[in-house]
């Protein structure tokens, strides 16, 4: 496989689909079968002798030989049945596949999607967290998130009840860019009471999975998502959690990818600060504001940001100078509210929210309360 073709073409997309549902392929054992053949339909026409010789075993053998092409088709009509463009694959070679995913161990092969892509390329921050909320974990993951979605920044979590979905509905709230990963097929809502939310992300946000339409929130799955939650942030914020938790698996796994890992602490007394407790005496940050992540995520974020902030009209760098340029003069000697800013720049608030944020992060903004910003004049 080579990393930044095009889009799977129509006429190979029924075999993708059908390659994701044999039964024990997995990550490791599909990547390694399409480096050998180069594409699954080249993996299908192998035949037995030739998956032998790629180290199948007799399972996967008789998985690939009797390939689900019903299932292929009915994701198929699933696909076509959304308004162009919001429903779709994304395979492990395609040039929509998140660089940062990429690297992790176990990538997944591809990623099944509902909402707009293009937010798989913006700088995310994920923020996950216990179910069983308390109510001040809640206001503080809604208003990270919120923060954190005005500063120009995606949030990324997993759709589950109490802290990932106060999450989601503070970057929601703001106007913002969030994610939620699931551990289950994309045609149906887990858990069922965040069905609206859910509705709400793939209209203004991206649904993403590595399970087909159909596949049920199995407790297996639920891992295997959190190591997606992961992979594709700069840095995973905990609020709340338990000694043993899903939560705390997302941070050692973002740990061991190599990203920043944030934990909130609490009360000695409440049991959902054990585990955020635990992750900072491991090396977490402890973490107060959100300009604790900035300033650790500042070198990261310069060069994402760089990179998202436009593409015209030369080159990304050029068109984010010029569009800096432009909000700088904007500001002038004035503190300016961000809604004056979309107005006076006709700029999109995710756009400008993310130069302003890199303005912030070389120091020539300063935000402040209200959404408000202003130009720093050094002496």
């Amino acid at each position: 496989m080579t990393a930044g073709s095009d889009p799977v073409a129509p006429a190979d997309l029924r075999h993708w689909l059908a390659l994701l549902r044999v039964p024990s392929l997995g990550p490791s054992r599909g990547a390694r079968l399409l480096q050998r053949f180069g594409s699954p339909a080249a993996v299908f026409a192998a035949g037995a002798a030739g998956w032998r010789g790629a180290g199948a075993d007799e399972t996967l053998c008789s998985g690939l030989a009797e390939p689900d092409w019903r299932a292929a088709d009915a994701d198929l009509a699933w696909i076509a049945a959304g308004a162009a463009g919001t429903r779709g694959l994304i395979t492990h070679d395609d040039a929509r596949y998140p660089a940062r995913l990429r690297e992790i161990p176990q990538a997944p092969l591809a990623l099944f999607f509902r909402g707009d892509a293009a937010l798989l390329q913006t700088p995310q921050v994920a923020i996950v967290g216990a179910r069983a909320a308390s109510a001040q974990g809640v206001e503080n993951a809604q208003a990270f998130a919120s923060e954190l979605a005005r500063r120009g920044l995606t949030v990324t979590s997993g759709l589950a009840l109490g802290i990932d979905a106060a999450a989601h509905r503070g970057a929601l709230a703001a106007q913002g860019l969030t994610i939620a990963v699931c551990g289950n097929g994309l045609d149906r809502v887990y858990p069922a009471r965040n069905k609206d939310l859910a509705h709400a992300i793939a209209e203004r946000g991206l649904l993403l999975s590595e399970f087909a339409p159909g596949v049920p929130p199995k407790p297996e799955n639920f891992p295997r998502r959190n190591r997606i939650i992961s992979g594709l942030s700069l840095g995973v914020l905990v609020i709340e959690a338990a000694r043993e938790s899903g939560s705390l698996i997302t941070a050692r796994l973002a740990a061991e990818q190599g990203r920043e890992v944030f934990a909130i602490p609490g009360s000695i007394h409440n049991p959902l600060a054990r585990g955020c407790h635990a992750l900072i005496r491991e090396g977490a940050r402890l973490t107060e504001s959100v300009d604790d992540i900035l300033l650790e995520l500042a070198p990261l974020l310069q060069q994402e940001l760089t990179a998202v902030a436009g593409t015209e009209p030369a080159s990304p760098v050029e068109a984010v100078s010029l569009l800096q340029q432009r909000v700088l003069e904007a500001l002038a000697h004035e503190t300016v509210a961000l809604e004056t800013l979309v107005e006076r720049l006709g700029v999109p608030v995710a756009e400008l929210s993310a130069v302003l944020l890199q303005l912030e992060l070389q120091g020539a903004v300063v935000a402040a309360a209200g959404e408000r910003y202003s130009r720093l004049v050094r002496a």
